[in-house]
């Protein structure tokens, strides 16, 4: 199993800057693909930027130019580096994990970003 952890969530005025991460721990050898989704309230949870299996990058179209995932060398952590924030992108943002060998994807717990002046 894949065990998930973020921080870095908080409160940012509009036009300020996050930096989110997550640590996975577990059978890390498993994953394929490692990201962040969102949830606003009311809404659906939706992707914001994943790394797939092949290496790519994919991003929701909302937040292309202005947020960026990065993970390190070992693959075990990702980044969510969070500029010229709207109000739109508050949310709970969540880690997740895809693993193949098993077909199952793993969350964490979620972290709060609240982007208002």
């Amino acid at each position: 199993q894949v065990q998930l952890v973020e921080s870095g969530g908080g409160l940012v005025q509009p036009g300020g800057s996050l930096r989110l991460s997550c640590a996975a721990s577990g059978s890390i050898f498993s994953i394929s693909d490692m990201g962040w989704y969102r949830q606003a309230p009311g809404k659906q949870r939706e992707l914001v930027a994943t790394f797939t299996s092949g290496g790519r990058t994919n991003y929701a179209d909302s937040v292309k130019g202005r947020l960026t995932i990065s993970r390190t060398g070992a693959k075990n952590t990702v980044y969510l580096h969070m500029n010229s924030l709207k109000p739109e992108d508050t949310a709970v943002y969540y880690c997740y994990a895809f693993s193949p060998l098993t077909g199952r994807a793993s969350w964490g717990q979620g972290t709060q970003v609240t982007v208002s002046s």
